[in-house]
Formats: structure tokens, sequence, C-alpha cells
């Protein structure tokens, strides 16, 4: 977030929870120094970017979980869905990632695999897999 008065600017960057910054900030980009009128920045600022995943994927995520974990469809489903917390254990998650790999024909690290804990980066993983995907 930024702020701009007549005499300053100043940023203030967003609080991430998360230690899994580097799946949620992808691609670093560096600036150059700025100034606006008096304000001048010395310092390099930094700007990340995040794509977050289709929302068809996640819908096609969501339902292969469902699936898996043989849970009611009036069970509710957000991206932010722990898979711990919808009752899978690390069988459930193993088979999960088995079945996102043959719907979307991927393949997935077991690094990878075992840092999925939510429906949307599971759907986040598959986009940035199906796009390092060489054509066919």
């Amino acid at each position: 977030m930024a702020s701009l008065s007549t005499s300053s600017l100043s940023f203030k960057a967003p609080s991430i929870q998360s230690t899994r910054t580097s799946q949620v900030l992808r691609k670093p980009l560096s600036f150059q120094p700025i100034s606006f009128g008096r304000f001048q920045s010395s310092k390099n600022l930094r700007l990340q970017i995040s794509c977050a995943a289709k929302p068809e994927t996640v819908q096609k995520v969501s339902d292969i979980v469902r699936e898996q974990l043989a849970l009611s469809a009036d069970t509710a489903l957000t991206a932010e869905s722990k898979f711990s917390a919808l009752g899978a254990d690390s069988l459930d998650t193993v088979e999960i990632v088995m079945a996102l790999e043959e719907k979307f024909n991927i393949s997935v690290e077991e690094a990878d695999a075992q840092n999925i804990t939510t429906i949307q980066e599971a759907a986040d993983l598959i986009e940035d897999l199906a796009q390092k995907k060489p054509a066919a």
C-alpha cells in the first residue's frame, strides 16, 4: 500500500502470516530509485507479483477433494479450505495429489506435494506446472 502527501510518499508492505511466501509471491521485480517532488528514495524498491489460479481450476480441485474425501454436497469448500480441516490424513492427501495428477495430466514432485495444504495451494501449483509443461 502506498500513500502520498504533498511532501512525502510512503510504502507499507503487506503483512504475510504464512511461511510459504515463495508460493504466494513468485515473481520478484526490482526498481531503481525514484523521486516524487522533494521526496527521493535511495533504496531499491522491490515489487513482487502473485497470480492466483483461475476460478475454474480452483473449482476442479474442489470437486476432486470433495470426491476423494467423500464429502457431502452441502459441505462448504473454499479456496482456503485446509485438507486437514476437512478430515484428510496424510494418505488422503497423497490420494488427492494422485487424482490431481491424473485429472490435469501433470507430475507433482514429492517436495511440492508435501507443501500442499489447501485447495488454493493445489490449484496454484497445478497452474504453475501446466505453464512449465512443454507443449505436446
